[in-house]
């Protein structure tokens, strides 16, 4: 049975203008640059503010001023919007000058960097070994195709075999596929290729030059006792490989010398090359810091002259130039809208930093973590009035330049901790402190959690030890057994 009922009740929605604001906070300053870019390449009513930019402003204003009389001004108005709507080459926005100038350079860039790949290098060297025919040389790239950035040929040879027989429709199996893939094995970076961590090391060492009793220990050791090697047993190790403990030691440090990723030297050269671009600068004048935004990025943007006097027309115009009319108010209101999301976001950015700054006083103007308080987003929402959630974006992927170094936001905040004598520090110190016992520990004799728990607790820190499994495991540090040396 259909019924009509009447019912009110309350809905919170955000406009389009403050969904945008919110995307824009999650974007650190190279990714908001890009962003705009984008922005002026698909609203040609946006434009950035540059030098050919102000010489086109500068020689539009010129003829106007020029103008004696009314119909003159109507007449060069009328030129002008003729001469855009054809857009013939007299007038060519700035906006298309600069973007079409940023997107060649940009193609450039990226299709060098593409040649210097990982998997174009293996390609490249595979392609030297002239003795291969062409079957083998296409067989040969699918091989390398199916090795990931570290270097690894995670697939076995059936799986790829399967593969090249369904998509490539040609007939293979794995006695064909595995003399290709020990040629690939022998390519640079050495240990590339290699289906688990242990055949790796063993690539690596079969490779050195050099042919001594140490080597041959550390190929018996991987082949014999790989697994009690993993584990860190060393004693059980000299049982298996026969080895008094000098012997092992230089044999295991042999070991401990290769590359357990051989692909990532490709990773770290692309990884060096990108740079942090802090979004906050924090200066100290006469000890006391002060906060700056890295650029502020609105001041660069403006509407464009030419879409706005289009927008703003209403006499006088047949059906196309109407739709022309509507098409410029449309971009011209879209562009504003993104420019005043800049500016929100901007000052959201800069009130929410100053808010840390304060909190943080005193770690910014000495550079002691040890300083650093309890902090929390909640504390930070509470100063500003601002929501947990928009403190979380602004916090999320920004970093802050300091004289005494480049911080991600978010390494600032961390939890209280209370003191046997009842202080409250940050869990930031503790962890310090963690990280200094473990790096002063014996080597031969780590310090596990619970002798962790016993010396924190002497230094007035009484810490649970699932609490300091959980810190530890937070700074990157393997378990005692995993940290032992011979």
């Amino acid at each position: 049975m259909l019924r009509q009922t009447l019912q009110q009740k309350q809905q919170l929605k955000l406009t389009p203008n403050q969904i945008l604001v919110q995307k824009l906070l999650l974007l650190p300053v190279a990714s908001m640059e890009q962003r705009i870019k984008e922005e002026i390449e698909n609203n040609p009513a946006l434009e950035e503010i540059t030098d050919r930019n102000e010489e086109a402003k500068e020689e539009e204003e010129i003829p106007i001023g020029e103008s004696d009389g009314e119909d003159t001004g109507k007449e060069k108005n009328d030129d002008d919007y003729e001469e855009f709507m054809e857009e013939n080459d007299e007038y060519v926005p700035a906006y298309k000058l600069a973007s079409n100038n940023y997107a060649e350079q940009e193609t450039r860039e990226s299709s060098f960097a593409d040649t210097s790949s990982f998997q174009d290098s293996l390609k490249f060297q595979l392609g030297l070994k002239e003795h291969l025919n062409e079957r083998q040389q296409m067989l040969g790239e699918y091989i390398i195709g199916n090795i990931d950035d570290d270097g690894y040929l995670r697939r076995d040879l059936y799986s790829i075999s399967n593969d090249i027989t369904f998509q490539q429709n040609i007939q293979t199996d794995e006695k064909e596929l595995e003399p290709l893939l020990e040629i690939i094995q022998e390519f640079d970076p050495p240990g590339v290729g290699a289906r688990d961590l242990k055949e790796c090391l063993l690539i690596q060492l079969e490779r050195e030059e050099h042919h001594d009793k140490v080597k041959k220990l550390a190929i018996d050791i991987l082949e014999k006792g790989f697994e009690e090697f993993s584990k860190k047993n060393y004693d059980k190790l000299k049982e298996i490989v026969k080895a008094d403990e000098a012997s092992l030691r230089e044999a295991v440090n042999e070991i401990i010398k290769l590359n357990p990723k051989p692909g990532q030297a490709y990773a770290d050269i692309a990884n060096n090359a990108t740079q942090v671009v802090p979004d906050f600068v924090i200066t100290n004048t006469e000890g006391k810091p002060e906060v700056a935004l890295t650029g502020r990025i609105s001041s660069t943007l403006h509407l464009s002259p030419v879409y706005v006097n289009m927008a703003e027309r209403k006499k006088g115009m047949d059906k196309m130039q109407r739709e022309a009319a509507s098409f410029a108010k449309t971009k011209t209101e879209a562009a504003g809208g993104f420019i005043n999301a800049i500016r929100q976001r901007e000052d959201t950015l800069e009130m929410v930093m100053q808010t840390i700054l304060n909190y943080q006083q005193d770690f910014f103007v000495s550079g002691d973590e040890g300083k650093l308080k309890p902090m929390l987003l909640k504390d930070i929402a509470k100063v500003t009035g601002l929501d947990i959630s928009t403190i979380s974006r602004v916090v999320s992927s920004k970093y802050v330049q300091t004289n005494f170094g480049t911080f991600l936001l978010k390494t600032l905040f961390s939890e209280s901790f209370q003191k046997e004598s009842g202080e409250e520090v940050s869990i930031n110190e503790v962890k310090k402190l963690i990280q200094e016992i473990i790096n002063g520990e014996d080597k031969k004799n780590p310090v596990n959690d619970e002798a962790l728990v016993t010396l924190l607790e002497q230094k007035g820190y009484k810490v649970a030890r699932r609490t300091v499994a959980k810190y530890r495991e937070q700074l990157d540090i393997p378990v005692a057994r995993m940290r032992k040396e011979i």
